[in-house]
């Protein structure tokens, strides 16, 4: 008998996030309403303020709320309590290679648009998360998903809504795929956190610089070392293996299209 998969574990900062969704879509903030200070929540839920505005982020991400620095955080929009995307995403056999190179076509060049389209807020918002991720380094705190939300956030300042959602989408697969979690886990150490922070340093210092070739090469040559990385972790000869679909040659030598 196949025996069911079981999602992973949820953060924090995502089960406040559907916490505060469900109240939205119940009536509790109806559109153009302000949720509860940053610190009230940190307080209900007894976690940081750092973990509730990254439930904050994500909902604003998803076009839910929108934070206004100085005034709060207003509800836009109540989301649809049919939405289950997750539930038709955990069932798809898409391997941690494919998916990998999903990412990599994608997200380069969302990184190269990015360049053109980051706000100042989002500019902001990236170093941020990058240095939350160092002080959680700095403290080897595995409880904050800073890798998720860097490349959400990335995704989000393309001002794309349709962009996003894709990435989003990408991401949950990720989550769901127990071979990915298994990869995942072994990369999770402090010598590869401190290379992917690296690499999204690199990525940032080109937004920065509003340099979309340079944005672009950054997010390829992350993902790269990823996929690298995972290789060396791999079983080649393992049944699932999916290494053999990942080409690294970009397609568009040298041109973003």
């Amino acid at each position: 008998m196949e025996k069911a998969l079981v999602p992973p574990e949820k953060k924090p900062y995502q089960e406040i996030g559907e916490d505060l969704r469900a109240q939205i879509v119940q009536g509790l903030y109806p559109p153009g309403s302000r949720l509860p200070p940053e610190r009230n929540i940190a307080e209900k839920y007894g976690v940081s303020r750092t973990i509730v505005r990254e439930a904050l982020l994500v909902l604003e991400l998803q076009g839910t709320v929108d934070i206004r620095q100085g005034s709060g955080v207003y509800v836009m929009r109540v989301p649809c309590e049919a939405e289950n995307e997750e539930e038709r995403l955990l069932n798809s056999d898409a391997g941690p290679f494919e998916i990998l190179q999903a990412r990599q076509l994608l997200e380069s060049n969302i990184a190269a648009f990015a360049a053109r389209m980051a706000t100042r807020a989002d500019i902001d918002n990236l170093r941020r998360i990058i240095e939350q991720e160092q002080r959680a380094i700095a403290t080897n705190d595995t409880s904050q998903d800073n890798s998720k939300m860097f490349h959400l956030v990335l995704a989000g300042a393309s001002q794309n809504q349709m962009l996003l959602m894709t990435v989003e989408n990408i991401w949950l697969q990720m989550d769901g795929n127990p071979l990915w979690q298994q990869f995942n886990a072994h990369i999770a150490s402090r010598a590869y956190r401190l290379k992917w922070l690296g690499d999204r340093q690199s990525i940032l210092a080109a937004l920065r610089r509003r340099d979309v070739m340079g944005a672009w090469q950054a997010m390829w040559q992350h993902l790269e070392n990823v996929k690298n990385s995972l290789l060396e972790l791999s079983d080649e000869d393992a049944p699932d293996f999916d290494g053999y679909l990942f080409e690294s040659v970009p397609i568009f030598q040298g041109k973003v299209m």
